[in-house]
C-alpha cells in the first residue's frame, strides 16, 4: 500500500515554462497533447494565464496554506479574544434565557392546579 498521495505543486518558473510551451503550440493545435503529457486540466492553464496577464510573477508562486497569521499588535490580539468571549457568553445567555422561559411555562397555573406536582 502506498503512502497518502500529495498534491502536485508547480514553481513559478515551471508554470511560466508550461505557459510558454502552450503559447508556442497554440498555432499547431498541440495544447491538448501538452496538457496530457503534464497531467493538467485546461482550467489550471486558464488560471495561470490570468495570473500571468495580471502582471504578477509573484502571483504564480504557490500560496501559503494553513491558518492565517496572528494579529500584528497586542491590541488586535486582545480585541480578537474579547470578541470570542462575547460570542461565547452570548450563546450561554441565549441558552439560559431558553431554560428560564421553559421554567416559566411549566410553573404557570392551569385552572387551580399547577403542572408541577410536589
Amino acid at each position: 500500500m502506498s503512502a497518502r498521495p500529495k498534491r502536485r505543486t508547480f514553481t513559478a518558473a515551471e508554470k511560466l515554462r508550461i505557459l510558454a510551451e502552450t503559447d508556442r503550440a497554440a498555432d499547431t493545435g498541440g495544447i491538448a497533447a501538452i496538457l496530457r503529457r503534464q497531467g493538467l486540466y485546461s482550467s489550471a492553464l486558464t488560471d495561470w494565464r490570468r495570473q500571468r496577464d495580471a502582471g504578477a510573477f509573484e502571483a504564480l508562486k504557490p500560496l501559503k496554506r494553513g491558518p492565517t497569521a496572528p494579529p500584528a499588535t497586542p491590541l488586535e490580539a486582545e480585541l480578537a479574544k474579547a470578541r470570542q468571549d462575547i460570542a461565547r457568553l452570548q450563546r450561554r445567555l441565549e441558552r439560559a434565557e431558553a431554560v428560564i422561559e421553559l421554567q416559566k411555562r411549566m410553573a404557570r397555573p392551569v385552572g387551580k392546579r399547577f403542572l408541577i406536582q410536589r
